[in-house]
Formats: C-alpha cells, sequence, structure tokens
C-alpha cells in the first residue's frame, strides 16, 4: 500500500456561540480537512485547526506546509513506514497541528486496512471518555446559566473555567458563583491562557483557597521560569502545562524544570504517535494528564475521544470533549451525542469519522 495523494481542504463553520479567552477569540471553525489516500483505496481523515494565536499557524500557511512540503516528500511511501514519515516530516520545525492532523490520517488508514478502531490498535482500555465543558469569557450569572444547562442536558460534571482576565476580581467571582450555584460535587479547574504573571496566579489561589478548584493550567507564560517554578512549589493544586508543552521535548523541560506538574495531551498537536510518547514520559514521571481540546470539531474530538479511552491514565479524568456544541454545524455524517456526560468511541474501523460530503461542499472555501 502507498500514499497516493494529500488532499489540504480549507473550511469555515461558524460558531454559534463563539468562545472569548486570555489568548484569542473564535468566532468561525477556520480549519483545513486532511485526507491521504492511498492506491488501495484507502483513505485517511484527519482535522486541521489552525491556532495563530497560540503555535502561530494559520489555515493558509497549513495548508502551503502540508501542500508544498509534507506531500511531495511522503507521496509514494507505505503508510505503515510512520517512523520514516515522522522523520521527514520532524525535519521542518513548528507546524504542530500540520505534523498532528497526518499522524491521525495515517493512523485512520491504518486501522481501515485492519478493519479495527484505532482506539483498540492504542490500547483499548474503555470504549467511552468522560466529558468536561469549557467556559469562556462571561459574566459569572451567565456561565452559572450555560453551566447548569450544560450539566442538566448532557449530565456534564465538570468544568474548565476560562480565566487570566484583569481584574482578577472578575475570575475570582466567577469561581465563587461557579461553586456556590454547583455545589461541592461538581468539579471546577482554571485555564488561564498565559494570561496573568506567576504572582498574579498566586493572588488567585489565594482567594479561591476553599473552593475546591482542581487543577490551574497554563497560568503565565513559560518565560517567566522562575516565577513559574516558584508557583508550582506554592500551589496546592497541580499547574498543568499547555501551551508551554506542544512537543515530547517540551514537556520534559518543563517538567523536568519544574515548570509545571501536570500535563494537558492534545491529539491535534501531537497526533496519537507523539502523544504516546508524551503520555509515556508523564505516567513514567507519575504526571498527571488531562485530555485537552484545541476547540475542535466532531472530527477532532473523535480523535480525541480515541487516544483518551485508549489508556488508563488519560481516562482518570474528564477530557475535554465538549466545544464542538459551540458550533453551528459540522462535517460527520453522523453527529456525535453526549449521553451521561460520556461520549463513545465509534466502533468503526479506523478513527471512525466520515464525511458528509454535502456539507463539506457546503462549507469549503477553496471553490
Amino acid at each position: 500500500m502507498k500514499i497516493d495523494r494529500i488532499e489540504a481542504i480549507p473550511y469555515s463553520i461558524p460558531y454559534s456561540r463563539p468562545l472569548a479567552f486570555a489568548s484569542g477569540y473564535v468566532s468561525d471553525a477556520e480549519h483545513v480537512l486532511i485526507r491521504i489516500h492511498t492506491d488501495e483505496g484507502i483513505t485517511g481523515v484527519a482535522d486541521l485547526p489552525p491556532r495563530p494565536y497560540t503555535y502561530g499557524e494559520t489555515q493558509q500557511s497549513a495548508i502551503a506546509i502540508v501542500e508544498t512540503i509534507f506531500a511531495p516528500a511522503i507521496v509514494g511511501m507505505d503508510p505503515l513506514e510512520r517512523g520514516k514519515i515522522h522523520s521527514i516530516l520532524n525535519r521542518t520545525v513548528h507546524n504542530q497541528t500540520a505534523k498532528g492532523s497526518i499522524d491521525i490520517a495515517l493512523w485512520d488508514i491504518i486501522g481501515k486496512s485492519c478493519g479495527l478502531p484505532v482506539s483498540r490498535l492504542l490500547g483499548g482500555y474503555s470504549d467511552r471518555m468522560t466529558v468536561s465543558h469549557m467556559l469562556g469569557f462571561k459574566p459569572a450569572a451567565e456561565l452559572l446559566d450555560e453551566a447548569v444547562r450544560i450539566r442538566a442536558e448532557y449530565g456534564i460534571t465538570t468544568f474548565k473555567l476560562k480565566v487570566g482576565r484583569r481584574p482578577l476580581a472578575l475570575d475570582v467571582g466567577a469561581c465563587l458563583v461557579l461553586r456556590e450555584g454547583l455545589g461541592s460535587d461538581v468539579d471546577i479547574y482554571l485555564d488561564a491562557n498565559r494570561g496573568w504573571t506567576a504572582n498574579e496566579a498566586l493572588e488567585v489561589l489565594s482567594r479561591t483557597e476553599g473552593l475546591g478548584l482542581s487543577l490551574l493550567e497554563e497560568p503565565c507564560d513559560a518565560k517567566e521560569a522562575m516565577s513559574r517554578r516558584r508557583l508550582v512549589t506554592k500551589s496546592a493544586i497541580p499547574v498543568v502545562g499547555d501551551e508551554s508543552v506542544p512537543t515530547a521535548g517540551d514537556v520534559s523541560r518543563e517538567l523536568l524544570s519544574g515548570g509545571c506538574n501536570a500535563i494537558s495531551i492534545k491529539t491535534a498537536r501531537s497526533g496519537f504517535t507523539e502523544a504516546q510518547q508524551i503520555l509515556g514520559l508523564c505516567t513514567g514521571l507519575g504526571v498527571d494528564v488531562v485530555m485537552g481540546n484545541q476547540i475542535d470539531s466532531q472530527i477532532g474530538t473523535l480523535a480525541t475521544v480515541a487516544f483518551g479511552a485508549a489508556h488508563e491514565a488519560t481516562t482518570r479524568r474528564a477530557g475535554e470533549l465538549s466545544n464542538f456544541l459551540d458550533m453551528s454545524d459540522d462535517l460527520l455524517s453522523e453527529p456525535l451525542t453526549i449521553t451521561n456526560g460520556t461520549i463513545s468511541v465509534r466502533g468503526l474501523p479506523g478513527v471512525g469519522a466520515e464525511i458528509d460530503p454535502d456539507r463539506l461542499e457546503r462549507y469549503r472555501q477553496d471553490r
């Protein structure tokens, strides 16, 4: 089996409820659908979500790197030769979501060629993942209304609150309102998207002590190396690396330097292959992990579920899997559903993302 051609199809789907957070604002899912075709008629599919404010990739730059650098180098290769393919991709620095999408599409081909779900090939630990829902920048009362609605409608009891605003009282107040309104049985954790300084993060932790917050994600920029180490030392809850740890090498640096003591794994930026390397580092060091969300479509969410459900360590915490609820539509033929706070692995060969051709035609941007 050989790779015959690679498509990078830009598409855009509006969000019905845009998401605002410390490092950006998303009103449309301007993504790229990756399709790797083989000479045996098997096609691997993945979603590429460019995030210019996080990784510097745009929709057009992602298409360019795939079409002009990656595709010419790997067309004609056997998709089972992932090691050789990764050695080629890694000659180019950065471009993490472009590399990650190619890796996921290769795994999709492998699963389809074997007639098995990729989640079973990766480990097969569980057939589902518990869902965490992300709450963006809004007044505290609106945040509580959204959380109450999501809990009632989908059975979700874990919420990630986007923070990083100034004055700090805005986010401290939101934490107080959510805890009081949702009760003690709901898991609440914070993600500042590098919006604060380490000292501001310490102040927020002090002012929210006793609320039972479980995690503090990416409170400040990784360049604040000494302050981050001090924050990790003083924090009573794990400090999670996210934007600072897109690769396995970055994970090693931040964990060993004390810049964080938990890791967010995002398959959109690491694919499945490097995500397994990152997970191995974390489990070997006894470090907690959470399956993060790259503001993913349902296609990307399926990939996160496939990887997260495959391993014991990634099922211990709820995965960030519900951002697609804020999109006005999607490309899947069979939409994802959240039942009793969980999303199930699809039992189809590969990752399980079957694309609706009519929806793709409606939203694609290269016509």
